[in-house]
């Protein structure tokens, strides 16, 4: 070996023990010859005493890097490297540490994590434990999404020139006028079924002319709005997450970022104001079509003429029921647009990531809408309304 290549002498000096001199460049240029010297060493190395490892001399090692720091361990063990990377040994402080990191990473490596079987109701409270933590930090990131968008809205709102008007109109006409026709198939056919149901059971009371005020109120204040918007949840929070997730796959809104621009304003502002007009509108068309489904009902089973169906609606049932089932449609809007593009935010870049976050961006919504719903209606029964 030259002097640049890394060298080990075993030197027997007036001490009654051996001693390990290592010399050179114990690098990876070097690593093939440092290992055939190993190899041919270790058969000459005497048994070391009990507890006692054999002394090493760094003094003359002139460099030393990961590779060489392994075939350090290799030769020494963990024991005796570990305590030549202690201080005071000779080598500097930095390849100390080196010598150091290579020894934790090697052991952990080599270390498997003994897994001591736990009792069913143990391993139960701890997928429990688990799914609540999870759920609090969902909980916290749609919170500080939600923030971030509020602040966003209230920069941008009085100051029209960034309005992107385009966008806002393509995705209204996306996420509304394109799901019009749904909306209304659906409403239409289970305002009929609960009119028909309605009809069967009150007709046992004598109380048939009641239809009408049953379809009517279901509608106006629950079955409208909570349809609709389980429909723009499956539908539109869907279409954001998969396609912010596609950019996001794509670095378009990394590119978005490095031009100076903010993907909040540029991407999700348009898709949350959109959605704020689209679902009022949707709820209207679904308060109109499930009331037509009763009215068909009406006049073929019970013989109430559409004439006499609006005269009932009209002297029976106050605007408040209207105005009361309305006044959710925003909240529901702004929670499915909100939750949709922060799952596509989150999407890590494969496909397989798309999909997940799609399916769960369309279950949060599901039953964020549910539950606000309910309690929703359990505050309107509180007050009066």
């Amino acid at each position: 070996m030259t002097g640049e290549d890394g060298q080990i002498f075993l030197r027997y000096d007036d001490a009654p023990e051996a001693r390990l001199i290592l010399l050179g460049d114990w690098t990876l240029r070097n690593y093939v010859k440092i290992g055939d010297a190993i190899a041919s060493l270790k058969s000459r190395l005497p048994a070391p005493d009990e507890g006692r490892a054999l002394p090493v001399d760094v003094s003359a090692l002139h460099a030393l890097d990961t590779s060489g720091a392994a075939r350090l361990l290799e030769l020494l063990g963990p024991d005796a490297a570990a305590a030549v990377a202690r201080p005071g040994s000779g080598l500097p402080r930095e390849r100390s540490a080196l010598l150091r990191t290579v020894i934790d990473a090697t052991t952990a490596a080599g270390q498997v994590p003994e897994r001591r079987a736990l009792p069913a109701f143990v391993e139960l409270l701890g997928r429990i434990g688990l799914a609540m933590e999870q759920l609090w930090r969902q909980t916290l990131a749609l919170l500080g999404f939600i923030g971030l968008t509020l602040q966003s809205l209230v920069l941008n709102l009085p100051r029209p020139r960034r309005w992107r008007v385009t966008s806002i109109v393509a995705q209204i006409e996306e996420t509304g006028f394109n799901a019009v026709p749904i909306v209304a198939l659906l409403t239409f056919m289970v305002g009929a079924v609960i009119a028909f149901l309605g009809a069967t059971i009150l007709a046992d009371f004598g109380a048939s002319g009641y239809t009408v005020n049953l379809v009517a109120f279901s509608f106006l204040r629950e079955f409208a709005v909570l349809l609709t918007a389980i429909l723009i949840a499956g539908r539109t929070a869907s279409a954001f997450t998969a396609q912010l997730g596609s950019m996001k796959a794509n670095e378009e809104i990394d590119a978005l970022r490095t031009m100076g621009m903010s993907p909040i304003e540029v991407l999700v502002l348009p898709r949350i104001l959109a959605l704020l007009v689209s679902l009022p509108l949707l709820t209207f068309v679904g308060m109109v079509s499930g009331i037509l489904g009763g009215l068909l009902v009406c006049a073929l089973s019970l013989d109430i003429s559409p004439t006499m169906f609006f005269t009932i609606l009209k002297d029976d049932i106050p605007l408040r029921h209207f105005l009361l089932g309305m006044a959710k449609a925003p909240l529901f809007a702004y929670l499915i647009a909100v939750i949709g593009c922060q799952e596509g935010f989150k999407v890590s870049g494969s496909a397989k990531s798309v999909g997940e976050h799609t399916t769960s961006s369309v279950v949060q919504s599901i039953f964020i809408v549910i539950l606000l719903d309910a309690l929703a209606a359990l505050f309107y029964m509180e007050m009066g309304w």
